[in-house]
């Protein structure tokens, strides 16, 4: 009797927790994607906006009626016209109340009517525009990708009928750093060549570069990204011009070799432009262990240039231990108007190490007699012996 009380009200508890659960899911809220939300014309629509003396403008929109609350994101898009055919997102806010940065929509608007007429410049601004606004807002889900895409809600547009835009984006700045990718590793731009500053000069960056018939590409960051500068896009120079080529965009060589590689930067006005100058990879020594002294650009203080671009290039012999505290070094010449110390460098720890921007660098004292300097510029690893 017992055990079948007890069976009875396991089946009486099974079917309640059954009933519980259908009635939970009938009345969970399901996402169709079909909701609406309204931005408000802020106050100052129809007024005259003066965005280099503005802080910021407030905007509210309504929060879209899902049927349960949820924590929100609100993408504030901006536009040029009224079909926001050039809409672009400016800013995502974590609430319907956004405080729109004056600042930042000020560059974001510079951005847009330079894009929208190319003959615009600097010159010709302030412009007095209307813009045009809308927000799409979505969900925030730990399912980020669907929910965010169900429960997006796009608003009606605003217009501030009168705005004054001032010049708003930074100055072009220089690249600090050029990277190179060729077969010498095997076009992997993690494992680039990173050009070397020059002193007193930063629109130079210059290196050697082992270029062979399927070229190499260069770019301002460390990836393979709209930042890549090909062939079409550089001024070729240097002594030794003629012999590169566009294969597919690379910068290729008929006579594929070892080059030293000069890029020297322009800006013009919001473009940058690349001079690079393709010269003998000529690498010299200096200093009291030479034959040649202080004497610049002696004929036989030459490095031998290897063949392949994994090899060393060599010196020539040293004659003795320096004999002052100038010590042993070596530099490339990048053209007259600069001095050797601005583009030399050194071996330490078997490593090349570049003045580059930098000061002074340590003295090398401790050579023999007879002992090559031997360098790798792919590898920047070198040894004395």
């Amino acid at each position: 009797m017992k055990n079948i009380f007890k069976t009875s009200l396991l089946l009486i508890a099974a079917l309640c927790m059954t009933t519980a659960c259908s009635d939970d899911n009938d009345s969970n809220p399901k996402l169709d994607g079909n909701y609406t939300m309204e931005l408000y014309t802020p106050a100052v629509a129809n007024s005259y906006i003066d965005l280099a003396n503005s802080n910021s403008i407030e905007l509210v929109c309504s929060t879209p009626n899902y049927g349960f609350p949820a924590a929100m994101l609100y993408d504030l898009y901006v536009a040029t016209d009224e079909n926001m055919t050039d809409a672009t997102l400016m800013e995502t806010y974590s609430s319907g109340h956004m405080n729109v940065s004056a600042t930042k929509l000020a560059q974001t608007l510079t951005t847009l009517m330079l894009a929208k007429d190319e003959t615009l410049t600097e010159d010709d601004f302030p412009l007095e525009i209307p813009v045009y606004m809308r927000v799409v807002a979505h969900i925030v889900s730990a399912d980020a990708i669907s929910v965010a895409e169900v429960s997006k809600t796009t608003s009606n547009v605003v217009k501030l009928n009168k705005v004054k835009l001032e010049f708003s984006l930074p100055p072009v700045a220089l690249p600090e750093n050029i990277y190179a990718i060729g077969a010498f590793c095997d076009k992997n731009w993690d494992n680039a060549l990173t050009f070397v500053p020059t002193y007193d000069f930063p629109d130079i960056l210059w290196h050697l570069v082992y270029i062979d018939g399927d070229g190499i590409k260069l770019n301002t960051t460390q990836a393979d990204d709209e930042n890549v500068i090909t062939y079409d896009m550089i001024t070729v120079s240097g002594d030794k011009a003629d012999e590169i080529i566009n294969k597919d965009g690379w910068i290729a060589s008929s006579n594929p070799g070892w080059y030293l590689v000069v890029v020297t930067s322009v800006v013009d006005g919001r473009n940058i432009n690349y001079n690079v100058a393709f010269d003998a990879p000529n690498v010299y020594l200096m200093g009291t262990c030479t034959p040649g002294g202080w004497t610049e650009l002696q004929d036989d203080m030459v490095f031998t240039v290897p063949a392949t671009a994994d090899d060393y290039f060599v010196s020539p012999a040293f004659i003795g231990a320096p004999t002052d505290d100038g010590g042993l070094r070596a530099y490339v010449k990048l053209s007259s108007a600069i001095d050797w110390w601005k583009s030399e460098f050194m071996l330490f720890d078997g490593k090349i190490v570049y003045r580059g921007a930098g000061g002074d660098q340590d003295r090398i004292m401790n050579v023999d007699a007879g002992q090559k300097l031997y360098l790798n510029f792919t590898k920047e690893t070198g040894k004395i012996e």
